[in-house]
């Protein structure tokens, strides 16, 4: 039986994209991926002071990769209408 592990692996508690800079991460597409991320309204009051949000209300959150908020909709389909015609690609939280 062959062992497939790789003895070469970065340990858990030390990778290197930890400690990229705002500069590195935009390099290596930071700007360019995306993340959804559903919020409460009381959440998006911290966030997002110009704006009115029920506090009890779940809403989509769109963040760019680098932390900056792009968009909030109160629906799926709303995200997905606004992706549509943005060159974004996707990460999934876990």
């Amino acid at each position: 039986m062959m062992d497939r592990r790789n003895t070469d692996a970065v340990p858990a508690d030390v990778h290197p994209l930890r400690d990229l800079t705002e500069a590195q991460f935009a390099a290596l597409g930071g700007s360019a991926v995306a993340y959804i991320k559903p919020v409460s309204g009381l959440v998006l009051s911290h966030m997002i002071h110009d704006a009115e949000f029920n506090d009890a209300e779940l809403y989509q959150l769109v963040m760019s990769a680098d932390g900056t908020p792009l968009m909030v909709a109160d629906t799926a389909d709303a995200v997905a209408e606004w992706l549509g015609d943005k060159n974004l690609g996707l990460a999934t939280l876990h």
